[in-house]
């Protein structure tokens, strides 16, 4: 039997454009896969998907009228997860949802909706898990930095809760694994895709503080009830190596080495978000 797969491009309004065009030629494809992850199988077809933002427009006012702004942001976190069966589970849901209502995403049993229900879900422990546990830094010029691993493309879903809190402090958050910068200076935030960062010295204060806060780590441990598999349960051995208290253990990784590269100084970076928050691969410098 010939199966049909979609590829498309790998932004939350290429994916929505796939789904429109599903509707468009009253097709069902197998699969809906970003350029670059697609395997073609034997006899498979083939169709190329190019972006339309008043399409993914479309889609994206119609789920949310139907289904209100919380399928929405469901499907904006699945489609930042790592999960190769993503396109897929978004269009399954979306047809669903359609129908369903406000509800759908209540209904984890269903199976136009499990998958879909489990990679939000993963997508979004992965976002209390860093900020939870991601570490800022001061380096020279005023900047507050830090650096991450997630497991999915969490920083544009980290960068509003920051940035809410922190709205008076310039500050950045890379993602090392996706090779993204979320970069917030005086409450409005921007992403940068960048290939590798050139990040100053830490300031005098900041070793200070980072050795006062060690200090108080170290000295408040109780010898005698120490258990580090609790420890490694509560606090996944993954996130030490960016924590200041662990590092000791489990030194932070510098960023990897590219082509294109972030200076951090005085940042000049503001910008509101379109439908995925889409940041374009190019070398910024910030400074004075």
């Amino acid at each position: 039997m010939e199966t049909l797969a979609y590829i498309c491009e790998d932004s939350l309004e290429g994916m929505l454009s796939a789904v429109f065009e599903a509707y468009e030629h009253r097709e069902f494809p197998d699969d809906i896969v970003v350029r670059g992850l697609f395997q073609q199988r034997l006899g498979e077809k083939v169709r190329y998907v190019q972006t339309d933002i008043d399409h993914a427009c479309r889609v994206r006012a119609g789920l949310i009228r139907t289904c209100g702004f919380r399928a929405y942001e469901a499907v904006r976190a699945v489609y930042l997860s790592d999960d190769r069966r993503k396109g897929s589970a978004i269009h399954v849901f979306v047809r669903y949802a359609m129908k369903r209502g406000t509800q759908a995403l209540d209904d984890v049993a269903h199976p136009d909706a499990s998958d879909f229900v489990v990679i939000n879900r993963f997508v979004y422990n992965e976002v209390h898990h860093w900020k939870e546990f991601l570490r800022f830094r001061q380096a020279e010029g005023g900047l507050y930095f830090a650096q991450c691993n997630p497991k999915a493309s969490v920083v544009p879903l980290l960068m509003g809760w920051f940035s809410a809190r922190f709205n008076t402090q310039d500050f950045m958050i890379y993602d090392e694994v996706h090779a993204l910068a979320g970069i917030s200076h005086g409450g409005s935030w921007a992403l940068v895709k960048t290939d590798a960062l050139e990040v100053p010295s830490d300031t005098a204060e900041e070793r200070s503080y980072a050795r006062a806060w060690k200090t108080f780590y170290d000295a408040i441990a109780v010898k005698e009830r120490l258990n580090p598999d609790l420890r490694r349960q509560l606090m996944p051995k993954r996130f030490w190596g960016d924590m200041t208290e662990m590092k000791e253990e489990a030194p932070r990784k510098s960023a990897s080495a590219g082509d294109s590269s972030v200076q951090i100084g005085e940042p000049t970076v503001t910008g509101g978000l379109p439908i995925s928050a889409r940041a374009k691969r190019a070398p910024v410098a910030l400074a004075d």
